[in-house]
């Protein structure tokens, strides 16, 4: 397990409005991007409420209705307790048809904005032991990326979500790291459709690496430009796919 400051993000007190709801999409969203992995055992829940600022009331609600959608099994007696079981990988071509241009278009100008903050603020305050993740990450991709196996895509793309998760955990902003993970849930696979038409892991892998040196050197305006620059071009050829099913 990775204890790191995404993971602090996820565990930190949720929102003072609709506690139910937002600690499911917590827990979902931390679920779906791979920050809480598949037969996971996840905190008692004495502590798990403790650290959402919930009461346990709020977090057993929560917990049944992440068990109501298949993404949380609890398990009885000795060693028992809440353990996660990772969704089915989806169809994303079908979500993409369900998904009008103009949204696309707004989720790109919202996410543009959250990374290239993120990045700018990275560089600024992270130290050599908040960059090291980032550098980690690419490493695991690029010894994915060599090997052509069945289930390798789905582990590169979660390797994709989790270096940008990381980016904004640099930032030192767990607001901007809920964020990302957030929008990693909601947009990250139709993201990473998107870079794999765009020519592979190695276009990708370039605008990756020069984003962790920008962040690295502490050049804040570098790696906000170099990070809106690799969402803006996702979103792009996103929209160009999207075109592409009504023809």
């Amino acid at each position: 397990m990775v204890v790191n400051a995404a993971r602090l993000a996820v565990f930190s007190p949720v929102d003072s409005t609709a506690r139910v709801e937002a600690v499911v999409r917590r827990l979902a969203d931390a679920i779906a991007v791979g920050l809480l992995a598949d037969g996971e055992q996840l905190p008692s829940e004495a502590e798990l409420a403790a650290s959402l600022g919930v009461s346990t009331v709020t977090l057993r609600e929560a917990l049944m209705a992440l068990r109501q959608q298949g993404m949380v099994e609890t398990r009885r007696g000795r060693g028992g307790g809440s353990f996660v079981r990772a969704p089915a990988e989806i169809d994303v071509a079908t979500r993409l048809r369900l998904i009008a241009v103009d949204e696309l278009r707004d989720l790109g100008d919202h996410y543009t904005a959250i990374a290239g903050a993120a990045a700018r603020l990275a560089a600024q305050r992270s130290l050599p032991s908040d960059v090291a993740p980032l550098w980690r990450s690419l490493d695991e991709m690029a010894a994915v990326a060599a090997r052509v196996a069945p289930g390798m895509i789905a582990q590169l793309r979660r390797l994709d979500g989790r270096f940008h998760i990381e980016v904004a955990a640099a930032s030192q902003s767990a607001r901007l790291t809920q964020e990302e993970i957030r929008l990693q849930a909601d947009i990250g696979p139709l993201l990473w459709l998107s870079h794999e038409a765009l020519g592979g892991h190695d276009e990708m892998a370039a605008q990756h690496h020069a984003i962790a040196r920008a962040i690295e050197s502490g050049d804040g305006d570098q790696a906000r430009a170099l990070a809106e620059r690799h969402v803006l071009d996702a979103i792009d050829h996103l929209i160009e796919l999207r075109l592409g099913l009504e023809e």
